[in-house]
């Protein structure tokens, strides 16, 4: 009886996180497809981590998230431990933080608890996202590049990355 109860104590305290992986669409692991800003003026579309930038981001049941993705064509260092010019080149095409997150309706919102960039740290990233089949479309809430100082968005497109076949 005892071994019951304490089944069923675990089966109940571990029943809200069965519920939210169920219910959410984002749990998983996502790679990264596209990068696009979209200038507010004049329409203009940048690819700012060009044609074929890397990352991943994932979602997990217990709430917890990252994000890290790089540019395509990423300068290599001459050596293990970079020269100064390439370390600010390499932080300059790069952007990596985890933390917690929450969906409210289309938003996810990002908790940030660690960055690259510790102006993020401690931020909440809010995000609008869309689902069609395997992809995420991610779009940010209008905000000035840190790169041109323009008004825009940024839309990133994720794809569903599918479990390996044993």
């Amino acid at each position: 009886m005892k071994r019951f109860a304490a089944f069923t104590g675990i089966a109940l305290f571990l029943s809200p996180i069965i519920a939210l992986a169920g219910e959410n669409p984002l749990l998983g692991t996502w790679k990264l497809k596209s990068l696009v800003r979209e200038v507010a003026a004049t329409g203009e579309k940048i690819n700012q981590f060009g044609e074929h930038p890397n990352g991943y981001l994932s979602y997990s049941a217990d709430g917890r998230m990252y994000a890290i993705g790089t540019w395509d064509n990423r300068l290599k260092p001459h050596n293990v431990n970079p020269a100064d010019e390439e370390r600010i080149k390499l932080h300059q095409t790069m952007f990596a933080y985890a933390g917690t997150y929450t969906l409210e309706g289309a938003q996810v919102i990002h908790h940030v608890d660690i960055s690259w960039n510790e102006a993020w740290t401690g931020t909440d990233q809010v995000r609008f996202y869309k689902l069609d089949g395997n992809t995420l479309t991610i779009t940010t809430a209008p905000n000035k590049s840190t790169y041109d100082g323009r008004e825009g968005r940024t839309v990133v497109v994720w794809e569903k990355v599918k479990a390996p076949t044993q």
